[in-house]
């Protein structure tokens, strides 16, 4: 390709004019179609107090009609009882207002729990704040969540009704000396807690965990405080967990950043309306905003002022003298462009002496190169090494680009995008899942509690172990979950998918995991760790190889062995001994499913009480039916409201079970319940007993048994003993010399042989008070004593 010179130039001068003149003509149009301006400063108030109101923000004068600023930015500003003016977005105070950035710092109120020595309890005083529907949004790059305290676990929340959003930190401090590991400077988990927070947060609220607090340590640290606020402005003094200093230095506030953005538009879409465009000045450009929906804008580089503002309203003015900028900086640019145009003009690779393609004919010249096509009647093979060949199934031609087909470039690459596109989906969706399951919780407990034998897998790592969750690994499912066996890091675990959990009862299910990841219990299934990075939780627990006491019933019943009355009492007392441990916890864990296949037999056919994690913690109303029919509590089913009670119950239906040999509902679909009690009130129970437990010299603890197990089944439900009481009785009943003068017949279950019940029973008939009811008080205290 030639040029000539001197016509190059010309044509340069003349389109460099063309281009100056209608830049000039596109101000003269975008300043005709700009909405109309904001009143002239003078003529709204511009400061309250020490703090500069500038625009799109603007005084409440009592009518938007002022125009002093965009709808949505308008600030009261109010005097305090010293006589000092200070600016308010709602009942929140606004301490600076930055147009660059798109932010303001505004005042957030510490959130506190303190033992009250009068009252004996502790008083609360929880904040929140709500943004919903204004153009304000909480910085998640400047806050994070901060926690001080020595015995503290504390949750920030988003709106109850939305319940989309959970997290929190502990504060814990270890030893009997409360302050002599924590460090100034330092918050990672001794006497101070911080998190970061996920982007478009509007609403936030603070909620203490009343299980952690301060009853038994006033006197040393006798206040836990929370707050959302600007993290650089936070540096932890251990004296903040012994005094009140961090809360009455700062007067109970502190400072928080929040973003701010015009509408809930991006640029390209808010350009195109010229009305409500807000970027007015000239010199001004739009930014999408990085925190939530809307936009905000800026004066152009080498320009300052207010870019929300028209030029001649202190807009965006200055220039400065930068040959790269402004209209001699287009000038500039375009020069030098049309002069690279001329030293890199295009070379016909096609009229080389040397002809590019090895097939002649076939050279396709390109802006900047060139390309081999193989002629229609050879389309098979590449040019330009030579190899054009008839294709009797392919018609078309074929190009190669200096020997590469196209399609094996673009599709590989189209393939490799695809996927990369669904791995940020996945991992967008693995991180919110983990948030809202409560994972950042977890962590900071775990970094407090550094001991505790839990563990947070992947997602990746818990698909690889079920292949996928296949059917084959299922071993089974329960009202509140399928369980799958795998093998995770060398050790076979069972893993639990929970149904999913209700939105609103997510900040529950946090709070049950915490206390879950540290139940120790011979007699309860232990949870060893956890995934929450699916839409329903994965729950890890240890793997029980025997069989249920499901089975071990349905054996008995066809006669294949003998289980001796000693035998079921153990195996009912211990399933009884770790119900009343979940009970007794600080934050009582309820079951909502007790029924025997849900009791594993471990070797010696200890029982073990498993399925119990997805279960609910509280007596809130449930939104669907938990347990299995059978073996749930009328009482249950009138208002779906799950107390301990509702656990006595059913496992009075086990109870039944082991004394009848029968179920609790026959083919005909008729209950057990009412037979019994019929049964016991005429007398005639014996007629209703397992014939293999019969024997006078048991008949006194069979009929204390049977009791038992009516008074579990009463209604109504506050009349029923609590699963402590139970657990009690059965010991006894499990110890007495009468019954354990009948020995247990050895048992084959799946290779495990039960020969005689002293050498296989649990430790708490050696009275070594290693477990066992007796000693329960101790057992709580050990597990629930974060520091150790």
């Amino acid at each position: 390709m030639a040029f000539q010179f001197h016509t190059l130039l010309s044509a340069v001068t003349i389109w460099l004019g063309v281009a100056a003149a209608t830049a000039r003509l596109h101000a003269a149009v975008a300043g005709a179609r700009a909405p109309p301006p904001p009143p002239p400063p003078g003529n709204c108030q511009r400061k309250c107090g020490d703090v500069d109101i500038p625009y799109p923000f603007g005084v409440w004068n009592g009518s938007e009609s002022d125009g002093c600023a965009v709808p949505g930015f308008y600030l009261n500003c109010d005097v305090d009882d010293n006589h000092v003016y200070r600016p308010f977005h709602g009942n929140v105070e606004v301490l600076s207002i930055s147009l660059p950035t798109g932010q303001a710092r505004v005042t957030n109120s510490i959130s506190s729990a303190c033992y009250n020595t009068s009252s004996r309890d502790m008083d609360y005083n929880d904040w929140q704040i709500n943004f919903t529907g204004t153009p304000l949004t909480i910085s998640d790059a400047d806050n994070k969540f901060t926690v001080v305290g020595c015995q503290t676990l504390a949750y920030i929340t988003d709106d109850d009704n939305m319940g989309k959003y959970t997290s929190g930190c502990v504060a814990m401090c270890q030893g009997g000396d409360l302050t002599s590991l924590a460090t100034n400077g330092s918050c990672s988990g001794i006497g101070c807690c911080q998190t970061a927070i996920p982007r478009g947060l509007k609403y936030y609220r603070v909620r203490f965990d009343t299980g952690f607090n301060t009853s038994e340590i006033y006197n040393v640290s006798r206040c836990s405080y929370a707050v959302l606020m600007e993290s650089k402005a936070f540096s932890f003094r251990t004296s903040y967990v012994s005094s009140l200093e961090f809360n009455s230095s700062n007067g109970g506030r502190v400072p928080l950043v929040v973003d701010w953005a015009i509408g809930n538009e991006t640029c390209d879409k808010a350009r195109r309306k010229v009305d409500t465009y807000a970027c007015v000045s000239h010199n001004s450009k739009c930014f999408n905003s990085s925190n939530g929906p809307g936009y905000i804008c800026n004066c152009s580089e080498g320009y300052q002022g207010n870019p929300y503002l028209q030029d001649g309203q202190h807009g965006c003015t200055g220039m400065k003298t930068d040959p790269f900028k402004g209209e001699r900086g287009i000038v500039y640019q375009i020069t030098v462009y049309f002069y690279l145009c001329l030293i890199n003009a295009d070379i016909d690779e096609c009229a080389d002496p040397k002809y590019p393609c090895s097939v002649p004919g076939t050279c396709h010249n390109l802006p900047g190169g060139f390309e081999c096509l193989c002629p229609r009647s050879r389309p098979k093979g590449n040019a330009f090494n030579g190899t054009c060949e008839r294709d009797q199934t392919l018609h078309t031609g074929g190009k190669v680009a200096i020997g590469t087909p196209l399609s094996s470039l673009i599709i590989p690459k189209v393939i490799q995008h695809k996927r990369s596109i669904k791995r940020q989906a996945l991992q967008r969706q693995t991180d919110m899942y983990f948030q809202q399951h409560g994972g950042q919780i977890l962590l900071e407990l775990m970094k407090v509690e550094s001991s505790a034998e839990f563990t947070l897998y992947d997602r990746e790592k818990i698909e690889v172990a079920t292949n996928n969750f296949a059917k084959e690994n299922i071993v089974g499912k329960g009202g509140q979950g399928t369980v799958y066996k795998a093998v995770l890091d060398g050790t076979t675990v069972a893993i639990k998918r929970c149904n999913e959990v209700d939105e609103s009862r997510r900040a529950d299910f946090v709070q049950e995991l915490v206390i879950l990841c540290r139940v120790n219990h011979p007699n309860i299934v232990k949870l060893v760790g956890c995934c929450l990075q699916f839409e329903a939780p994965m729950l890890i627990y240890e793997f029980v190889q025997n069989k249920t006491l499901q089975e071990l019933l349905d054996l008995q019943r066809s006669r294949k062995f003998h289980v001796t009355l000693a035998t079921r009492l153990r195996i009912a007392a211990e399933s009884a001994n770790a119900l009343a441990h979940l009970h007794s916890l600080p934050r009582p864990i309820l079951h909502g499913d007790v029924k025997p296949a849900n009791i594993l037999l471990a070797e010696g056919l200890v029982a073990k009480v498993s399925d119990f994690g997805c279960s609910t913690i509280d007596e809130k109303t449930q939104a669907v039916v938990k347990g299995t029919p059978g073996y749930l509590d009328p009482d249950y089913l009138l208002e779906y409201q799950l107390t301990a009670k509702n656990d006595v119950y059913s496992f009075g239906v086990i109870l039944l079970e082991l004394l009848t040999g029968k179920k609790p509902l026959s083919k005909e679909r008729t209950s057990l319940i009412p037979i019994f009690q019929g049964a016991m009130e005429s007398g005639k129970l014996v007629e209703l007993l397992d014939s293999d437990i019969v024997d006078e010299a048991n008949m006194g603890v069979i009929c204390q048994a049977a009791s038992l197990a009516s008074q579990c089944l009463a209604n109504p439900s506050s009349s029923r003993p609590t699963m402590r009481q139970v657990a009690e009785q059965l010991r006894r009943l499990a110890l007495a010399d009468e019954v354990q003068q009948c020995p247990q017949p050895p048992l084959v279950l799946d290779g495990l042989i039960l020969t005689e019940m002293g050498s296989t029973t649990s430790s708490w008939y050696t009275g070594s008070g290693t477990s066992g009811v007796y000693n329960l008080e101790n057992n709580v205290v050990l597990s629930t004593e974060f520091a150790r």
